[in-house]
């Protein structure tokens, strides 16, 4: 799909006027046509630049369509959910890149934010299969969306997921802790800040953000090193109900290759990792985030109300279906997760 595609496909050009709430269904396709509530995932889009070798032995990078956010709206769609994805998108080769991979996931890009600014870059190098990234992202397509660009979401949408490196720069991270702070109140919604220390400027501001968004959330998801960088040294049960103490109802942790934990109320579980071949760890979180989530909209739990009152059953399937996705990511090179049929 190109980029006027995607505009026709109700894709809104920044600062153009909005589509009517009303419209915005017939005109996207966002009408949760997979049963129950559609997942929007808001915040960055970009274009991983993978480490490769060139014929003549040099070294080079190959672009892939990425983000902390998009991998797991793609993941979402693979699974078989009503997966929407909110960013601001460049009209570049990049964006259309972004778009084109979207659709091909199933994801719709609807609200979406189009502008001529240019797409965000990640330059990903790899040591020991652990992906260490270098951003360049001043003043892009994504990094330049403003709170004035949020649209009125439609009725289909349930369920919100925040993150990624969205939540450091401005305005972007203005506009998405906006967008939570007006949606949290009727919508479940779910964080993972998927915290990069060498991308954060001012520290201070990015951990009153994340107290804010946190205090906003209904599930908070972390990886043991983003649990330490948040709330220091501790374990990670003590630290995580630290989280949870904020406002969060459901606490995941992730601990590579040990497995994830789920923390809610006076409970705890713990999901241990597939064993498999490592290729890298690119898109491994996002992908557990999707499992969760694709759990949870698989039981129609998705509101509110049923994250406050999830049993260890539910949170279970929440677990393992984050853990088995998450494993396939990293079965293989880059982020490409899962479809449905591979974990059936």
């Amino acid at each position: 799909m190109g980029i006027a595609a995607a505009f026709a496909k109700g894709a809104r050009r920044s600062g153009a006027a909005r589509l009517p709430d009303a419209s915005f269904g017939a005109i996207s396709g966002m009408e949760s046509k997979r049963g129950g509530g559609m997942i929007l995932s808001c915040g960055e889009a970009l274009i991983d630049m993978l480490p490769r070798e060139s014929t003549a032995g040099e070294a080079a990078f190959a672009p892939y369509p990425g983000g902390a956010v998009f991998n797991t709206a793609v993941a979402l769609g693979r699974l078989g959910v009503d997966a929407g994805f909110l960013s601001g998108i460049s009209t570049d080769l990049f964006g259309e890149m972004l778009i084109s991979a979207l659709a091909a996931s199933n994801v719709d890009a609807g609200l979406c934010v189009l502008s001529a600014r240019p797409t965000t870059l990640a330059f990903v190098t790899l040591t020991g299969g652990q992906a260490r990234y270098a951003f360049y992202d001043e003043a892009t397509a994504g990094r330049m969306l403003a709170p004035t660009d949020l649209p009125a979401l439609p009725e289909a949408v349930q369920a919100l997921f925040f993150g990624g490196i969205s939540l450091v720069g401005e305005p972007c991270g203005s506009a998405y802790e906006a967008l939570m702070a007006r949606e949290a109140g009727r919508r479940m919604c779910m964080i993972d800040p998927n915290i990069r220390p060498g991308f954060i400027t001012d520290a201070a501001a990015y951990r009153a953000r994340l107290e804010r968004m946190i205090g906003l959330a209904d599930i908070v998801k972390l990886s043991d090193e983003d649990l330490a960088w948040l709330i220091g040294p501790g374990s990670i049960a003590e630290s995580a109900r630290a989280v949870l103490t904020k406002g969060a109802k459901l606490v995941f942790v992730t601990e590579g290759a040990k497995g994830a934990h789920a923390f809610w109320g006076t409970n705890a579980l713990f999901e241990p990792a597939r064993k498999v071949v490592v290729a890298d760890t690119v898109g491994a979180g996002d992908t557990f985030n999707a499992g969760v989530l694709a759990a949870l909209a698989r039981a129609g739990a998705l509101t509110k109300a049923d994250v406050a009152g999830a049993g260890p059953d539910l949170v279970r399937a929440a677990l393992q279906l984050g853990v088995a996705a998450a494993a396939v990511t990293v079965s293989r090179p880059g982020a490409n997760p899962p479809w449905a049929a591979e974990l059936a």
